[in-house]
C-alpha cells in the first residue's frame, strides 16, 4: 500500500474572472439590444469556448475561443463566426471583441 501514487489531476484551460466579466458584459448589452438570447461554455483541457446564440437550437453566432497554446504565435484569442469561420484573431480579449462591440453600436442607433 506505500507505493500507491495519487493520480494528477487534468489541466482545464478557464477563463479569468475578468475575463469572464468582459464577456459576460457584452452578452448581457447583446441580450438587452434583442440580439442574443441563450449562451453555452465551455472548458477544456486544451481551450476554453463561450458560444452565443439567436434561439438555442441554432449553431451559435458568436464563438469566442480561448487557446493557450497559440499565445506565442497567433495570439491566444479567436473570435469564430456563424459558418465557423475566423473573424479576429489576437493576444488582447478586447481588440478580439471589437467586431461584436461595433455591431452592438449599430444594433443600438437603428
Amino acid at each position: 500500500m506505500d507505493n500507491i501514487a495519487p493520480l494528477p489531476a487534468p489541466r482545464q484551460v478557464a477563463f479569468t474572472r475578468l475575463e469572464l466579466d468582459r464577456i459576460l458584459s457584452l452578452y448581457g448589452r447583446m441580450v438587452a439590444a434583442g440580439h442574443w438570447r441563450d449562451y453555452a461554455m465551455e472548458l477544456g483541457a486544451k481551450q476554453a469556448s463561450f458560444s452565443a446564440f439567436r434561439r438555442a437550437a441554432e449553431n451559435p453566432e458568436a464563438r469566442i475561443v480561448k487557446d493557450p497554446a497559440l499565445r506565442l504565435k497567433q495570439g491566444e484569442w479567436i473570435l469564430y463566426g456563424e459558418g465557423g469561420v475566423v473573424l479576429k484573431r489576437g493576444a488582447e480579449l478586447a481588440s478580439v471583441l471589437a467586431p461584436i462591440e461595433r455591431r452592438l453600436m449599430k444594433l443600438v442607433e437603428s
